[in-house]
This record gives structure tokens, C-alpha cells and sequence, in this order.
């Protein structure tokens, strides 16, 4: 028997190697490719064409309208009473004018508390937003999972003014107007 010496190269190795590993993951990457399919919608949108979202918007827009009105007589009032403090000043006794310094405070401090109480990240408005608008959402996100699931879509993005979760999508992936089709015609 004849020994065979065999010598092997061992760059040429590894470049055969990697070589058969690009391949192979390149060959998983296409296969999986094949059933990941990724969409995305306008939630904005899809809130400003569904009829029922527009209403509580009209609801909450003249809430808030109130309120805003009430925010600026009362902001208009301090800048009066503080521009008269200003021009009367100087005739004032200490006592009056610390008295008077008070009574500004005390109304700057009832506007901002007002202000907060309306419009602040856990006030009347936003609670009513919630409220109202809750339910609508919770609507659509079951319209965008039924959509979902009927085009067979792994994962669907929101890229609306707002919030730009998505930063590009081709439009042959947009699923916005679906939804809102499937929820006009769910009536």
C-alpha cells in the first residue's frame, strides 16, 4: 500500500470555508425571506377618514375650544391687573405693594393650575381624548390585524406625521387605504 501524502493549504482552506458559509447563510436568509412579509399604515389617516373619529375630534375641538377661551380671559385679566400694578407702583406703600405682588401670584398660580387641569399630559382634555377616542383605536387595530392576517403580512409598521417609526416604506406595502376600506364597508 502506498502512503499518499496530501498537503493541504491552509488560507485555501479557510477561503473554502467561508465561501461554503456565505452560501449556506445566504441560502437561509432567501428561504426565510420567502415568508416574512412586512407592511405598514397612516394611522393618522386612517383616524382622519373613519366618520366616527372625525366626530369625537368635533367634540373634543369644541371642549377644548371652552376652555382655550377661559385660559385667555383669565391670562388677560393678569396682564391687566399686572400692568396696572406696574403703572401704580411707584404711589404704593410697601404694604400695598406686597399685598398687590400677592394677588398676582396667587392668579398666576390659578392660571397655570387651570391650564394644567385642561391641558396638561393628565388633564380633562386628555383624559377625554382617551375616552373618546380609545374605543376608535381599538377598532382600527383589529381592522389593521384582520388585514394583516387576510394578506398574509408578518408585521405592519405605523408611519404617520407624528411618529415616524418607519422611516422609508415602498407604497407597494402600504395597507393604509385597505383598512380603511375594510372599515367603512364593516358599517
Amino acid at each position: 500500500m502506498k502512503n499518499i501524502n496530501i498537503k493541504i493549504n491552509p488560507s485555501r482552506l479557510r477561503d473554502g470555508l467561508l465561501v461554503l458559509l456565505l452560501i449556506i447563510t445566504f441560502g437561509l436568509a432567501t428561504s426565510n425571506s420567502q415568508t416574512l412579509k412586512i407592511g405598514y399604515v397612516n394611522s393618522a389617516k386612517i383616524l382622519q377618514e373613519l366618520p366616527e373619529a372625525q366626530e369625537a375630534q368635533k367634540k373634543l375641538d369644541a371642549m377644548g375650544k371652552g376652555w382655550q377661551d377661559e385660559l385667555e380671559k383669565m391670562t388677560k385679566d393678569l396682564q391687566t391687573k399686572y400692568e396696572e400694578y406696574q403703572k401704580k407702583q411707584g404711589m404704593m406703600n410697601e404694604q400695598a405693594k406686597l399685598a398687590t405682588q400677592q394677588d398676582l401670584v396667587e392668579l398666576e398660580q390659578k392660571v397655570y393650575q387651570y391650564r394644567t387641569e385642561k391641558f396638561g399630559s393628565d388633564g380633562e382634555l386628555a383624559k377625554q381624548s382617551d375616552k373618546l377616542l380609545s374605543p376608535i383605536k381599538d377598532k382600527v387595530l383589529k381592522v389593521i390585524q384582520q388585514v394583516a392576517k387576510e394578506e398574509k403580512v408578518s408585521f405592519i409598521f405605523d408611519r404617520n406625521e407624528q411618529i415616524m417609526v418607519l422611516l422609508y416604506g415602498d407604497p407597494a406595502y402600504d395597507y393604509t387605504f385597505k383598512v380603511i376600506d375594510k372599515l367603512k364597508r364593516s358599517k
